[in-house]
């Protein structure tokens, strides 16, 4: 089964090709500049690519004990929207019972109305990419709340300085990724190199 899994390597090739993964100079809405941009969505406009990461991201779950024994009693769950794709594909490799997403509503993650305690299985949690890990959190403790357990969490992408852990459960990932950014344009070695650079909305 871990034969299965393809390589970081191969997987950054797939994120290359689609035009997930970007390099040049870009700049973040909170002013950081950075050498490198992720645009995830990119990667699951096309079936077949979207199937292969969705499958690969499965397998990491399906090789845990504590998860492959309860399948397929369990949820797939997103934090928001732009990781549902990955929860699909999840959920269709794994043959799980439900999948549910959260919402942003303001400021608060909720899930739609009409979910209610004790309603949920058993949860993975499941997303694109991870930058910070608040929204994986925020959904972690949401679905605690409703009284189901996280068996599990994971991303296609995890940037380096997020957590390796939510609520005590390791989380899995395709690509480990070391993130770099610049506080601002006075410490951005690809200003001074005159790089032009490029504003991204997330």
């Amino acid at each position: 089964m871990v034969d299965l899994i393809p390589a970081a390597d191969t997987i950054m090739q797939i994120l290359k090709r689609t035009g997930a993964f970007r390099e040049g100079h870009f700049v973040y809405p909170q002013g950081k500049h950075s050498p490198h941009y992720f645009q995830m969505p990119l990667a699951f406009r096309y079936y077949d690519t979207a199937r292969v990461l969705a499958v690969a991201l499965s397998r990491k779950f399906r090789v845990d004990r504590d998860v492959s024994s309860q399948l397929p009693k369990v949820a797939i769950i997103s934090p928001s929207s732009g990781g549902i794709p990955v929860a699909f594909g999840v959920r269709d490799a794994l043959s799980a019972e439900q999948i549910y997403w959260a919402e942003k509503e303001g400021e608060e993650r909720m899930f739609r109305q009409y979910i209610n305690q004790g309603e949920i299985n058993p949860c993975i949690i499941v997303d694109d990419i991870i930058r910070s890990g608040h929204a994986i959190g925020e959904t972690a403790k949401l679905v605690k709340e409703l009284g189901a357990p996280v068996i599990g969490c994971g991303a296609i992408v995890r940037f380096d300085t997020a957590p390796d852990e939510i609520e005590g459960v390791p989380v899995k990932s395709l690509i480990e990724f070391d993130v770099t950014f610049f506080d601002s344009e006075h410490d951005c070695p690809l200003c001074r190199e005159k790089i032009p650079q490029e504003n991204v909305r997330f």
